[in-house]
């Protein structure tokens, strides 16, 4: 059994609660309130830019070409494609680019994606690696999940969220993160391996909160 396998039998509780999860079940049946999922857009597009900060960590400190382009090719299509599709998904609910520019970021975004840069300024490559793991595996299992129960056929918005994260396309990219922490895992000491188990863990525990921040419309207490 492979690093991914095994620590997503670990997590099973977790993930279980995250497929559950009001905003993803609201999501999949098309009965989620549209404020909440405006609310989720824009702080997941202040994730996005954090998360290309991490992309270019990653590409700059890769061992080898092969692992070097393959992030800076995602870096590439999330800052000059997912962004742009950000942009248009947005402006369907009414969202535009002024306001996401002028979003701030809730308690839990900035807590997720400053855990994601610490560790790709500090952590070591497999921790990194494991790190983005559960989003980028995640978001294709939740996708999957949905996409499994059929679409909501009276919310063409939430169904084409779902379809964006069951494609092929997206299920490539998981496919390929799930392939390299298994190699990373593969070479590593033991006590790299915990490490990683420990950085998948904290991200896999931050997907969890994000869904809670989306759906209760987190705010800063003062």
């Amino acid at each position: 059994m492979g690093f991914a396998d095994e620590i997503e039998r670990k997590t099973l509780p977790i993930r279980e609660a995250i497929l559950a999860h009001p905003f993803v079940t609201g999501v999949g049946d098309g009965t989620l309130d549209v404020e909440k999922f405006k609310f989720y857009v824009r702080q997941d597009y202040l994730y996005l830019i954090d998360y290309s900060r991490v992309l270019a960590l990653a590409s700059s400190r890769a061992h080898d070409l092969d692992t070097q382009s393959w992030f800076a090719r995602l870096l590439h299509e999330t800052l000059n494609t997912e962004m742009e599709l950000h942009h248009s998904y947005c402006a369907k609910f009414g969202v535009t680019r002024e306001d996401l520019e002028a979003t701030e970021a809730a308690p839990t975004t900035v807590s997720y994606t400053s855990f994601l840069l610490n560790v790709a300024h500090q952590g070591t490559y497999q921790e990194l690696a494991a790190s983005l793991l559960p989003c980028q595996w995640g978001y294709w299992e939740i996708g999957d999940h949905l996409s499994q129960k059929g679409p909501p056929e009276h919310a063409p918005l939430y169904a084409e969220w779902i379809a964006m994260y069951s494609s092929p396309e997206y299920k490539e990219l998981a496919d390929w993160a799930r392939i390299f922490a298994d190699e990373l895992a593969a070479r590593s000491t033991e006590e790299d391996v915990r490490k990683m188990e420990a950085a998948y863990v904290t991200s896999l525990r931050y997907e969890r909160l994000f869904w809670d921040m989306a759906f209760n419309l987190e705010q800063w207490a003062i």
